[in-house]
């Protein structure tokens, strides 16, 4: 049960038409994470033929992204409790990790958390490099490494795919939905490492500067907690954790 104090900043929460809290939660590993090891693109054929023709909305969690996600689940009841509204992004891979997340509630607390899918959190859209090798890429598109050089990696677009700022756009629709209809409620929701990047944009007002890539070491790990609360001498969700892991 909630102390008076969280009760209370609910409360003032919902009057400023804000989320009392929302933790954002990266999926846990999954195949591709697994096969590409943090690079753009496939190191070479034989680590591409493990993945080879599934959509991105379609790629699996691995074991260890299993794993992950039930403890991440065990971690989050512990200490905060249950959500009121749980999204996802609709990916295979945000799915299986929600229910992963959902393993460690009893059936009763389950049953009091509404689970649903927002396709304004899905990952950022490669483009038709996204089965390439890192050869093939720069043989298809020659041009690529000056264009993005010019625009800088927030505002360049991979060819076919999204922009990081296009990201943006859709991820501040999901936000001004979270303060129109959700205010005063602990919303969490499993989302990608590309979009996390446009949510802190928006949340903690980057720069495109900022926004162009994460600081060494600070990748959002798989099952890592990105967590605001509402901060009644600000006025707005600030901040308290980031990359938490189980």
């Amino acid at each position: 049960m909630e102390d008076v104090s969280a009760e209370f900043c609910r409360l003032l929460a919902k009057g400023a038409g804000r989320p009392y809290r929302v933790i954002f939660i990266r999926h846990g590993e999954s195949e591709r994470n697994k096969v590409r090891k943090g690079s753009i693109y496939f190191a070479d054929d034989e680590a591409r033929e493990q993945v080879k023709g599934i959509s991105d909305d379609k790629i699996p969690l691995t074991e260890i992204g299993w794993e992950q996600a039930k403890k991440t689940g065990l971690l989050l009841r512990s200490r905060f409790g249950k959500p009121d509204y749980l999204y996802h992004s609709g990916y295979l891979r945000t799915i299986q990790t929600t229910e992963g997340i959902l393993n460690a509630y009893p059936l009763k607390e389950r049953d009091q958390i509404r689970v649903r899918m927002s396709a304004s959190i899905r990952e950022r859209h490669a483009g038709y490099a996204y089965d390439m090798t890192k050869r093939e890429a720069e043989a298809a598109f020659p041009w690529l490494a000056e264009y993005w050089k010019t625009h800088g990696g927030f505002i360049a677009r991979p060819p076919g795919g999204d922009s990081l700022a296009d990201v943006v756009e859709r991820v501040y629709k999901f936000i001004n939905m979270l303060f129109r209809d959700r205010a005063g409620m602990d919303v969490w929701a499993v989302t990608h490492g590309g979009t996390l990047r446009c949510i802190r944009f928006l949340f903690e007002h980057w720069t495109y500067d900022q926004a162009i890539a994460w600081p060494p070491g600070e990748s959002p790990k798989n099952c890592g907690l990105t967590v605001y609360q509402y901060d009644p001498e600000a006025g707005r969700l600030v901040l308290r954790e980031y990359n938490t892991v189980a």
